[in-house]
Formats: structure tokens, C-alpha cells, sequence
């Protein structure tokens, strides 16, 4: 589903509008597109560059006591409510 664009208006300098639509210009697009480009790539570096870690019972940090217990992630996750 495709979402509903949101209109905002920001204060250019008129030098920095000039060079925009300059800049648009040789690149064969409009300054708007050239906006939307430079901000999706603003906002991408400020992302965390580390995915959200799930937990991981393959490989445990400390040897197991006891008789072993053959799960695999998925039935632990399943027996195991994460919030």
C-alpha cells in the first residue's frame, strides 16, 4: 500500500535555489526529485546499521551441564512468548 505524500515547504537561500534547479537541470530531473534523493540518502546514514539480533541457541556461550536437549529456534521460539 502506497502511502499519501505529506506537503511541507522549507526557506531556501536563493543562491542554494539556484544551484538546486542547476543541478537539476543537468541531471534531467526536476529539483523536486533531486530533493526527495538527497534526504531518503540522509535519512539511510542516520539508520543503525546493525539489524535487530535475535537469540541464537545453535552455538551456547558456556558448555551445557546435563543431558543435552535436542531443540531447534524454531521450537524455541515457539514454546518461549518474546514481547
Amino acid at each position: 500500500m502506497e502511502s499519501k505524500p505529506i506537503r511541507t515547504s522549507i526557506d531556501l537561500p536563493r543562491d542554494l535555489h539556484r544551484r538546486l534547479r542547476e543541478a537539476a537541470a543537468r541531471k534531467g530531473c526536476s529539483a523536486r526529485k533531486l530533493m526527495l534523493e538527497g534526504i531518503e540518502r540522509a535519512v539511510a546514514e542516520v539508520q543503525p546499521s546493525r539489524p535487530v539480533r535475535r537469540l541464537n541457541f545453535d552455538n551456547p556461550p558456556f558448555p551445557a551441564i546435563g543431558r543435552p536437549i535436542d531443540f531447534t529456534n524454531e521450537e524455541l521460539y515457539d514454546l518461549i512468548e518474546f514481547p
